[in-house]
């Protein structure tokens, strides 16, 4: 039986917690604690978490996306209003996300990349791992599995943003990674044709 409400006022998170604590046991709390953060952005709409927050389902104005790169954060704004903000990760070194003003080119919500993934046998167990078919040699008996990308949005040839693994560490071969509850929210928000500012600082 869950014990956080459906609601939970300012600071009733804590009175939860507690009961957690004295209702089931160490071995439960931690359970609890998990999933109850992971509920946080559902108990709290628009609240802040460790990856960022959403609050623009109901703001009217131009979409724009701010990227900065020292920070490993991106920032939605609707005409000058700041509606979101989510941490990120960016091309590590020697895959550097280019600096520069851009605009979305594609988005495809499904899609799978033709250049970076897996190589795996007919069994499909994995060969070789996070490869680049451009670089790495193909094993013999394999095949290349693209690597998901869901909420892609193309912003500069072979560069995108999309949903994926985000350590808040540039950690990418070049692409902007997001959680995947923030790449939905900057899916929905962004028609083809808005601006992607990637600044160094």
């Amino acid at each position: 039986m869950s014990v956080l409400p459906k609601r939970l006022g300012n600071g009733s998170i804590f009175v939860a917690i507690t009961i957690m604590i004295f209702v089931g046991g160490c071995a439960d709390v931690r359970q609890g604690l998990v999933a109850g953060a992971q509920r946080l952005p559902e108990l709290f709409p628009g609240t802040t978490t460790s990856e960022g927050y959403w609050r623009g389902d109901d703001v009217r104005g131009s979409a724009k996306i701010v990227v900065h790169v020292s920070e490993q954060r991106a920032y939605f704004y609707k005409g000058r209003k700041l509606v979101g903000e989510s941490t990120v990760s960016t091309g590590k070194r020697g895959f550097d996300t280019p600096p520069g003003h851009y605009r979305v080119i594609q988005k495809d919500k499904d899609h799978v990349s033709s250049e970076f993934g897996d190589y795996v046998n007919g069994r499909s167990e994995v060969v070789k791992s996070n490869i680049d078919v451009r670089k790495d040699p193909q094993p013999s008996g394999s095949h290349f599995d693209g690597a998901r990308m869901p909420y892609f949005m193309r912003f500069n040839g072979g560069y995108g943003m999309h949903a994926g693994y985000v350590p808040r560490f540039r950690a990418s071969h070049g692409c902007i990674r997001l959680p995947a509850r923030m790449a939905r929210h900057f899916f929905e928000n962004t028609p083809d044709g808005t601006p992607v500012i990637v600044r160094e600082n």
